[in-house]
C-alpha cells in the first residue's frame, strides 16, 4: 500500500554506514521497534476516522516478529492481518477492507458495487489514512531510531 518514508534519517544513516551498521542486530532492533510506531500510527488514525464497524480491521493491524530481506534492503511489512469474523463483513481480508478506505472506489469507477450502482452512490471515497497515520509516524519513529542507535554509541 503505503511506504514509509526515510525523510530525515539521512545523518543517522550516514553514521550507520560510516561504523558499518547498517544490517545486523542493532539495525534490526531500530526497523522492529520503529514498525511498533507505524503500527500504532495506522490503529490511532484509522481509529480516529471512525474505521470500527467491528473493530476487527483495527485490531489486526501488526507486522511479523522478523526482518525481511531482499538483497541489501530490510524491511517489515505492516498491514491489517487475516480475515473479519464478525459482522457482516465476516470472511473480508482486513487488508482489503483497508485497501479500499485508503483508495475508495469512486475514483476510477473500478470497483463500484452493483448496489452503488443501482442506488446511484459514487462508492466509498478514498480517504489515503494510511499516507496520514505514515506521515504522523515519522517523527516518532526517527525519535525511537534516534534513542536506540545513541544506545548502541553508548555501549560500544
Amino acid at each position: 500500500m503505503a511506504r514509509f518514508n526515510t525523510e530525515g534519517l539521512q545523518p543517522l544513516l550516514e553514521d550507520m554506514r560510516r561504523l558499518d551498521q547498517l544490517s545486523g542486530p542493532t539495525a534490526d532492533k531500530m526497523l522492529l521497534a520503529g514498525a511498533e510506531e507505524v503500527k500504532q500510527a495506522w490503529k490511532q488514525e484509522a481509529a480516529r476516522r471512525r474505521f470500527r464497524d467491528t473493530r476487527a480491521m483495527i485490531n489486526s493491524i501488526g507486522f511479523p516478529r522478523a526482518v525481511t530481506r531482499a538483497s541489501d534492503i530490510a524491511s517489515i511489512d505492516i498491514y491489517p492481518q487475516g480475515e473479519d469474523t464478525k459482522g457482516r463483513k465476516r470472511g473480508v481480508r482486513n487488508a482489503e477492507k483497508a485497501f479500499i478506505l485508503h483508495y475508495g472506489t469512486d475514483a476510477s469507477g473500478a470497483r463500484t458495487s452493483r448496489k452503488d450502482k443501482k442506488m446511484g452512490g459514487k462508492g466509498i471515497p478514498r480517504t489515503l489514512w494510511v499516507d496520514a497515520a505514515d506521515k504522523a509516524a515519522g517523527p516518532r519513529v526517527i525519535a525511537v531510531y534516534t534513542r536506540i542507535w545513541d544506545e548502541f554509541l553508548k555501549g560500544r
